[in-house]
């Protein structure tokens, strides 16, 4: 997935009362109750429909590394649906969303500006129009530069421009070799 999607998901995940099950036969019947039937986990996770009746029976008991990653990937998606809205919505109604990122940051702005890009580290709280902004890309399917402009847009306002009180010529944000980056609920 992206860099991006990665770091939402992440940050919604916290936000999880219950962990999700720990062995493979318990994730694999949770799959199958989900997507009612072992023929459907079968093709999702590019497996015979006979291996996965196997995990399900606990005749198989530790999958292939691959395999673990996907199964693990595949629960942590549909795993408690209804605390992964509620997140999503009280990060976009009241709470907002806190990027930590390492990245080369810079900004377009008229002649004899002084700020050059560079790596920078920022831990910045960003308002919950930007979160919903984020949240309703993601669910969109949009790529990993949408939503980066969109963060770049957040940084402008927030960290550059802090929230109008000063820089007002600037132009332009440039969120370039992401070296970290982590979101927060």
């Amino acid at each position: 997935m992206s860099m991006f999607g990665d770091g939402l998901d992440q940050a919604v995940q916290k936000a999880f009362t219950r962990p999700i099950p720990k062995s493979a036969g318990a994730q694999m019947r949770y799959l199958v109750k989900q997507l009612k039937g072992t023929k459907a986990v079968a093709q999702m996770l590019r497996v015979s429909q006979r291996t996965v009746e196997r995990y399900v029976k606990d005749q198989i008991k530790k999958p292939r590394p691959d395999l673990a990653a996907r199964i693990e990937r595949e629960v942590k998606a549909r795993w408690q649906p209804q605390i992964r809205a509620k997140a999503r919505e009280q990060a976009a109604s009241t709470g907002g969303i806190v990027i930590d990122t390492r990245a080369r940051l810079g900004y377009t702005a008229p002649i004899g500006s002084t700020d050059q890009d560079r790596i920078r580290h920022l831990t910045v709280a960003l308002p919950p129009q930007y979160a919903a902004r984020l949240f309703d890309a993601q669910e969109q399917g949009a790529t990993d530069q949408h939503l980066r402009e969109i963060a770049a847009e957040a940084l402008k306002e927030v960290y550059f421009q802090d929230g109008g009180r000063r820089a007002g010529s600037l132009e332009e944000v440039r969120f370039t070799d992401i070296e970290h980056l982590e979101f927060d609920l």
